[in-house]
């Protein structure tokens, strides 16, 4: 099989981009260059999975909220190039974290109520990750706060309101600034699930300020503000979000890392609460 750097080089071809720049992360090769007068960005994922069907989520939301799709296909996206790119993060580290709240609620709603891929996952279906942990006979998240999330989760997905495609990572480090098109996502997982369920990876991040967003009072903020301009449940929305933070711990652990379990531990005093 072709290497992905093999493989960026054979869809520059195809797709008629001139590649400028190729940088390399843990997850794929992003070739930056131009294809006639557009600045693009090519993308090949490393694996198969949420990130290989990125370009038909994007092309699902339709620019409405997310960068422009020009071509994808599985493993492979071509994408506009956003101009200057600004992370929404560097806001929190400047201090202005209501602001980047703020940008996210509208981001949130510019993406909600499009219709998802086939490819895309369920809610429902990311529960496995719950069995998958509890099956494996890992002690690093206490067995008690697993229980007590998953059974939460599976009466959440149960109780769901109207569906949607969600991003499915929808944080401060995947929304980016662009002079024409302003605060867009990029990097969508793709999952199908009430608009509650996408506050969780909110709350998460930033993953390098934890101190910060562990705070029980920039956690009650964010849940306040977000619910309040998009006419959310709190109570849902602050469920979702607990035991989505015990989920994404199995995922640290799933992928080789320590499991970040402080947030979820907070939450879990709190949840079932306004």
């Amino acid at each position: 099989m072709n290497s992905p750097l093999d493989q960026l080089q054979a869809k520059a071809a195809e797709w008629n981009v001139t590649l400028e720049e190729i940088l390399e992360t843990p997850t794929s090769v992003l070739g930056f260059g131009m294809r006639i007068c557009d600045r693009v960005v090519l993308k090949i994922s490393k694996h198969a999975g949420d990130e290989s069907h990125s370009g038909k989520v994007l092309r699902a939301f339709g620019g409405d909220g997310a960068v422009g799709v020009y071509e994808c296909e599985t493993g492979a996206v071509l994408l506009e190039r956003l101009e200057p790119g600004d992370q929404l993060v560097n806001l929190v580290k400047c201090g202005d974290d209501e602001a980047a709240t703020l940008i996210l609620a509208e981001v949130m709603e510019k993406l909600a109520h499009h219709e998802a891929p086939v490819e895309c996952p369920t809610v429902a279906d990311w529960a496995r990750g719950f069995d998958r942990y509890l099956e494996s006979g890992d002690q690093q998240i206490p067995l008690e706060l697993v229980h007590e999330a998953c059974d939460l989760y599976q009466d959440l997905c149960a109780s769901q309101g109207t569906t949607m495609l969600l991003h499915g990572d929808l944080q401060h480090y995947n929304v980016l600034f662009d002079n024409d098109h302003g605060w867009v996502a990029i990097d969508p997982k793709g999952v199908v699930g009430e608009l509650e369920c996408e506050i969780g990876a909110i709350l998460r991040n930033p993953v390098e300020l934890p101190e910060y967003y562990t705070t029980p009072a920039i956690i009650n903020r964010r849940l306040s503000t977000l619910t309040a301009l998009l006419n959310l449940d709190h109570s849902r929305a602050l469920n979702w979000s607990f035991a989505q933070a015990v989920l994404s711990a199995i995922w640290q652990v799933e992928d080789g890392e320590r499991p970040s379990l402080l947030l979820a531990k907070i939450l879990s005093t709190q949840k079932g609460t306004k």
